[in-house]
């Protein structure tokens, strides 16, 4: 490389570094965040197990942009620095690991982000895209076709890097599982719900046949029903209830999570078959009480899980 060109890549590679820095310790109002960090005396941030896959599909938000430039801003250091001194890939790459960590760490110290482990290994993607991109179109003599089929490699490499994301989030993507009784959890009170023998009845002159459990009250008196659910994540809460047919039309049900209401159904707002569905994240204790001729059939629950749990 002639030395005048050398010149020019090493001050453009000095400017394009300090934009970068720029971007990574001072853009997004990072000193008024690291004000109040320092001033409130918060923890330092340090995110060392990754979160998501680097770079899904394109997508029109803010995110995506997000992820796509913690990936291509870095290119262009795997093109500049091999071109400036003559490095083998693993020694290239892990200078760039290295300096990274530091900057990332630099990051939390100083409040002026965190240290994020996803945006070590977008960074040293792009780094790594970059020097492939390198050899195919500058590590020899120059033409036009090698740098159209670098910037094709490049163009190759992300949609790579995306498919894989992909095929990652849809390995370690939550899956709802099959709906759980909730009676088979922790009960703590002692009333138990008929599991046996489940009556069935006609609501709106339509045949209910419950599957799993049928909560009802004991004459004049309201029933209560207590049960541990362990502060589960990701809980999906099902039930159905109503007043039968033949049956006077009188009755109610609530359903509270850790003491507070979240169903008060008395008969006023019965029409027919009321089935419900609602998230009940972190929830540990779920109570139900029943009372009058209202009936409450077929409640449980559900997770979402990865495949390994």
């Amino acid at each position: 490389m002639e030395e005048k060109l050398r010149k020019i890549l090493f001050v453009a590679t000095i400017l394009y570094t300090i934009l970068i820095l720029y971007f990574i310790f001072f853009a997004f109002n990072r000193i008024d965040g690291a004000i109040y960090q320092a001033t409130n005396k918060l923890e330092y941030t340090f995110m060392l197990i990754p979160e998501y896959p680097p770079l899904d599909f394109p997508r029109l938000t803010f995110g995506w942009i997000y992820s796509f430039g913690n990936i291509a801003a870095f290119i262009p250091f795997g093109i500049f620095i091999p071109l400036l001194y003559r490095v083998s890939f693993r020694k290239f790459i892990s200078l760039f690991v290295l300096s990274i960590l530091f900057l990332e760490t630099m990051q939390a110290l100083t409040y002026l982000g965190s240290f994020d482990i996803d945006d070590v290994i977008s960074n040293t993607l792009g780094a790594a895209i970059g020097f492939y991109a390198y050899k195919v179109g500058f590590s020899s003599k120059i033409t036009y076709k090698k740098l159209i089929l670098s910037a094709l490699s490049i163009c190759v490499l992300l949609i790579g890097v995306m498919v894989i994301s992909e095929t990652i989030n849809y390995v370690i993507e939550k899956k709802e599982s099959s709906i759980q009784a909730l009676n088979e959890v922790e009960e703590i009170t002692g009333s138990m719900p008929i599991t046996e023998n489940l009556p069935s009845f006609t609501m709106s002159s339509e045949r209910i046949e419950p599957k799993m459990n049928v909560y009802i009250s004991e004459g004049d008196k309201e029933k209560k029903y207590t049960y541990i659910l362990g502060k589960k994540k990701d809980v999906n809460f099902y039930a159905n209830f109503g007043i039968p047919d033949n049956e006077e039309f009188k009755g109610e049900v609530i359903i509270m999570a850790d003491g507070n209401v979240k169903v008060h159904n008395s008969e006023e707002y019965y029409t027919g078959v009321n089935s419900l569905s609602m998230p009940f994240d972190g929830v540990n204790e779920i109570t139900i009480i029943v009372s009058g001729n209202a009936k409450l059939w077929d409640v449980g629950f559900s997770e979402m899980k990865h495949w390994w749990e």
